[in-house]
């Protein structure tokens, strides 16, 4: 019962009916919630919003967790994790090529891209622990913070335990769920990079922002290879691509080339392979999008941006 009060109800892939009848079910086990378990000590109020709290949950996952489920499936279903298929589709990178700075084979960077995405999306999943953790750390008066200037302004550099303590935790459960380890773990906290807890919550909290809008491009472009008949999009692609095929495995490949190269400073403390600088490197893809090949595939789904509207699309 509580499963249905608190499911997000998502409306792609089904009927108008469909949508009514699910919220339906959802109000009626809300209420039968509320009613069944109120006490003097609990109202029903008390119930309900933990109820929609837990709802908000499952949406914030979707939204946020989901995505690195995507990439961990297109990663795993158009790559080969021991050798390329072809020279346009190695995942291999060399130190000083095309602003890469990390050398890695073909196989340790599929390993390097799986484990990446396997983190983030332990922390993301985890992020609501996190973020009660953060406040923890902020207003811990143990903790004082130094107004510093890290090189990107003024901030308030402060010890973080209990997050550095979560964050280590979840990343020694993704070591040892991926089994092989690529690269540095170490994670910034409280220094010039990652000054305080909050800005290591809302470093994690861009990570929907980078992969929800790639995985709309390909998803669109699944949407065209489904279809009976040729589409304008479709020929367009074939034109200029080859097929759909190929311009989704064009996309992937440079995604998980150069958003994963160690790019983003000039410096390894900066960026590289640490676990902040992934995340460095992939905002330093996204920033040279419109340099892509792809760029104009991206352009007909709808994309504005990866900060714009829902999404980053219209």
């Amino acid at each position: 019962m509580v499963a249905v009060a608190t499911k997000e109800i998502v409306a792609a892939g089904k009927s108008r009916a469909q949508v009514q009848l699910e919220i339906k079910q959802k109000e009626r086990a809300l209420e039968y919630l509320c009613k069944a378990y109120a006490t003097h000590e609990c109202p029903a109020d008390v119930i309900r919003q933990c109820l929609y709290s837990i709802g908000d949950n499952h949406a914030f996952l979707r939204f946020n967790r989901d995505p690195c489920d995507r990439m961990l499936a297109y990663l795993k279903a158009n790559f080969n994790p021991l050798k390329a298929d072809s020279n346009s589709l190695s995942l291999a990178i060399l130190s000083g090529r095309d602003g890469a700075r990390l050398s890695h084979s073909h196989s340790n960077q599929f390993h390097y891209v799986h484990q990446t995405l396997a983190l983030w999306r332990e922390l993301l999943h985890d992020m609501f622990m996190l973020w009660h953790s953060a406040d923890t750390d902020l207003l811990a008066a143990r903790h004082a913070y130094r107004l510093t200037d890290t090189g990107q302004g003024l901030h308030r550099v402060q010890p973080c335990p209990r997050v550095s303590a979560a964050a280590h935790a979840i990343l020694h459960r993704t070591q040892k769920a991926v089994g092989r380890w690529v690269g540095s773990a170490m994670i910034h906290l409280g220094d010039r990079n990652v000054p305080n807890a909050l800005m290591f919550i809302d470093k994690y909290n861009q990570v929907s922002s980078i992969l929800n809008p790639v995985v709309r491009v390909l998803e669109f472009l699944d949407s065209h290879a489904a279809c009976p008949e040729p589409t304008d999009v479709s020929r367009f692609v074939e034109a200029s691509h080859g097929s759909i095929d190929n311009a989704k495995k064009l996309i992937l490949a440079d995604f998980f080339r150069s958003a994963f190269d160690g790019s983003g400073a000039d410096n390894f403390f900066d960026a590289g392979s640490c676990i902040d600088g992934r995340l460095t490197s992939a905002w330093n893809w996204c920033s040279a999008i419109e340099k892509k090949p792809f760029f104009n595939i991206f352009l007909l789904a709808g994309f504005v941006g990866f900060n714009g509207g829902p999404e980053g699309f219209n």
